[in-house]
């Protein structure tokens, strides 16, 4: 047990001073945005520097996050799984010097391209762990069967790239190069189909810059030791916890009075049919709940499949969007909750399932099933639409052949509440990253950008509209494989209280037709020779030819309430009156992570 846990029964009874509470929680936060700083300046690929696919958090010595900066939700709260599994793992052999990379969702992972750096903190004077910093970012490509390491046909997940349980990149100091090399080139090759990274230079450059993240993380800790003394610092990390459960505690309870039962409960279902089942049970007394998912569907052979820590990770993501507090995410937001996911189910998949889909997709139904429950917002585009193109691999003679891969995920529509319209065109709930600018696209990679905008009409309609999705449509300089992972593509984004759903999202090749052919088709858009527009569906993907075009249509959010009468009654036309709704500051926060 960590010296924290065994002080804790001493802070129980102690009020904290606001003041100080206030204080420590920005100092704490502030140490994760200058890891996040550090890493977006030190990195090269455009995924971390550009799109900003990363976070950096603190976390205490027993493995709890205590504080993290506006980055992506979805590796806040698993991440701190992925520490204490190295707590567990590397118990007694840890020294100053030693930093461990994982990446696998067995290991509190949450998808292969997502690697995770951890580093102990050493108390200058007892040289024991006082704080562990770490970081973790979305690498384009770390192997795989397809550019991009997010293949939409993935059946296991040997065939998603290079899987790491636990290694130390650096021990005593020394950067193993051998070693990473051995992990991201050698291991994933020797499965039949896939390759190893195809641009390991990059993936190496970007994992030094988080290690050196976490290495200011280190420092800023310190400079705090230095001014305030260890034991305040750990008391305060302790009151911060406390602070985020009470607070947690007292949303419970005030939901339970708004709705009038202290049972909720909500499913939807993946494009594929396969459900997602909550069941929520709120005890009053104790501001405590049982969140159920029995009833989801089994483990599916695709890619849909969810780890246990993107689960935890999209719960406490909702709980900390429900409240009404400029507080930090931390591990306290999860203690009054009991998170009961059934065994042999798509949210508890086997140690071999493929799960790229499940971090990016599923995730953001379980968001939607959990506000669904909560009563607190209509459904979001409830999609990442993953794009990723690339070259290189292994070709027909079996020999990897050196290339590169690029990744991204596009805007959709946010969901409408009780009093605000929803967000046009923005990343929703689990990711919170960027767009890559047309200008890096278009420079680094052989591709044109022919239109991104809002797609018109694609929001619910009802008292309070769901935000619009958006169409992206990328030309092909070059023959490359290009992938898309997403969905809502048959189901629609459900609208609440009358409201109406948002429209579904589409993909598109608009292929340049060629002598062989044989039909020449009509031309798309002024295009300056024949093409074929053809549905590719949800999960696909394709190897398009030079002058091809993909087209993305993404799902916009559902609206809430009934949309007042037209016409002469429209003063007068029907209102929705709601029994209750939770309290919150949602509408201000979730479409757009400020909540974080």
């Amino acid at each position: 047990m960590s010296s924290v846990t065994l002080s804790a029964k001493i802070w129980e009874d102690k009020k904290p001073d606001p003041i100080l509470l206030t204080l420590f929680a920005n100092r704490f936060m502030s140490v994760a945005e200058a890891m996040g700083r550090s890493l977006q300046q030190t990195s090269i690929s455009t995924n971390i520097k550009e799109r900003l696919d990363f976070s950096c958090a603190l976390f205490a010595p027993d493995g709890d996050l205590v504080a993290n900066a506006p980055f992506i939700p979805i590796h806040l709260g698993s991440m701190s799984f992925a520490v204490k599994y190295q707590m567990k793992l590397h118990e007694h052999d840890l020294k100053e010097g030693d930093v461990l990379v994982t990446n696998s969702p067995h290991a509190g992972g949450s998808h292969l391209p997502d690697i995770t750096v951890i580093t102990p903190v050493f108390d200058n004077k007892s040289k024991e762990i006082i704080f562990f910093t770490a970081s973790r970012g979305h690498h384009a490509d770390i192997g795989g069967i397809l550019p991009g390491s997010m293949p939409p046909t993935s059946v296991n997940i040997f065939e998603e790239g290079a899987e790491i349980v636990s290694f130390k990149i650096v021990e005593n100091g020394i950067f193993n190069r051998e070693g990473l090399l051995d992990y991201m080139v050698e291991r994933p090759a020797r499965y039949p189909g896939s390759s190893g990274c195809r641009n390991i230079r990059d993936v190496e450059s970007d994992l030094k810059a988080q290690i050196a993240a976490n290495f200011k993380g280190i420092q800023l800790i310190h400079a705090i030791v230095d001014d305030y003394g260890l034991e305040a610092v750990q008391e305060y990390m302790y009151h911060i916890r406390r602070n985020a459960e009470n607070s947690v505690r007292d949303l419970l309870r005030d939901v339970a009075e708004r709705a009038g039962t202290n049972v909720l409960s909500a499913v939807d279902y993946l494009d594929d049919g396969s459900p997602i089942q909550l069941r929520v049970e709120i005890d009053k007394e104790a501001g405590s709940a049982v969140l159920d998912f029995e009833g989801t569907g089994y483990e599916v052979r695709g890619n849909l499949n969810s780890p246990i820590s993107v689960v935890h990770s999209a719960v406490i993501y909702c709980m900390r969007s429900m409240l009404n507090l400029d507080i930090p995410l931390n591990a306290g937001c999860l203690v009054p909750l009991e998170i009961k996911i059934p065994k042999k189910s798509l949210l508890s998949p086997s140690r071999t399932a493929a799960v790229c889909g499940g971090n990016v997709l599923t995730s953001q139904r379980i968001v939607d099933v959990v506000l669904k429950a909560f009563h607190a917002a209509a459904a979001s585009q409830g999609c990442t639409n993953n794009l990723t193109f690339g070259a290189g691999g292994k070709d027909k003679d079996g020999k990897n052949v050196a290339g590169w891969g690029y990744y991204e995920t596009i805007a959709g529509g946010s969901g409408a509440g009780p009093g605000w319209h929803g967000t046009d065109g923005v990343h929703t709930h689990i990711t919170n990253t960027r767009i890559g600018d047309v200008e890096i696209l278009e420079r680094r990679y052989p591709v044109m950008l022919h239109q991104f905008g809002l797609r018109t009409q694609s929001g619910g309609n009802g008292e309070w509209r769901g935000g619009e999705g958006v169409i992206r449509e990328i030309e092909m300089v070059e023959p490359m494989q290009v992938s898309i992972l997403s969905e809502r593509r048959t189901r629609q984004p459900y609208g609440m209280e009358g409201g109406g759903p948002g429209a579904l999202g589409r993909n598109t090749w608009i292929k340049r037709l060629r002598k062989e052919d044989g039909d020449f088709g009509e031309d798309i858009n002024g295009s300056t020779g024949p093409t074929r527009e053809i549905n590719i569906g949800g999960k696909a993907t394709v190897w398009m030819g030079k002058g091809d075009r993909l087209k993305i249509e993404t799902p916009g959010g559902g609206a809430w309430g009934v949309a007042e009468a037209d016409g002469d009654n429209a003063a007068n036309g029907p209102k929705h009156v709601r029994a209750w709704e939770p309290r919150g500051s949602f509408a201000e926060r979730a479409a757009t992570q400020a909540a974080f």
